[in-house]
């Protein structure tokens, strides 16, 4: 990628986090995705969901055209002290006022199937459903050192 086209998609990234969704109360903050190996067949996506509102709402779901299944998903623990990552069919709990962290070892949006490897500098589209929000559409930039 072109230093040209590196400082676009910078420039684009940061103009869209945070994203607030106008009707929900929902902000997006420090939305990233992991860089991928070129045979890697999945991904991850991070960020930092805050509910401003009132009442309390539930990430449901996630979509995004980067990958042939996209599910919410976090770590637990088998008991004999190794993690295991699990699909939360159910979702991620959104207290009003709080903010729900999306991390690497914790709650994150697994990418399985990649219809590409996620490369540094890369932007990826990501649709997260919200149980009162509905959907909210964000740009997440691939990055390399995070």
């Amino acid at each position: 990628m072109s230093f040209i086209s590196r400082a676009a998609v910078l420039a684009l990234s940061l103009a869209a986090t945070p994203l607030l969704a106008e009707e929900s109360q929902v902000r997006i903050d420090d939305a990233y995705a992991r860089v991928s190996g070129p045979a890697a067949k999945s991904g991850a996506a991070f960020m930092l969901i805050e509910n401003l509102g009132d009442s309390a709402d539930q990430l449901i779901d996630a979509a995004s055209d980067a990958a042939a299944r996209v599910e919410l998903h976090t770590h637990i623990d088998d008991g004999n002290g190794v993690m295991q990552m699990r699909h939360v069919p159910d979702g991620f709990a959104l207290p009003a006022g709080e903010t729900h962290a999306l991390e690497r070892g914790g709650d994150h949006v697994m990418l399985m199937g990649l219809t590409d490897p996620l490369e540094d500098g890369d932007v990826i589209t990501l649709t997260l459903t919200f149980e009162k929000a509905g959907e909210v559409v964000i740009e997440v930039p691939v990055d390399l050192d995070r």
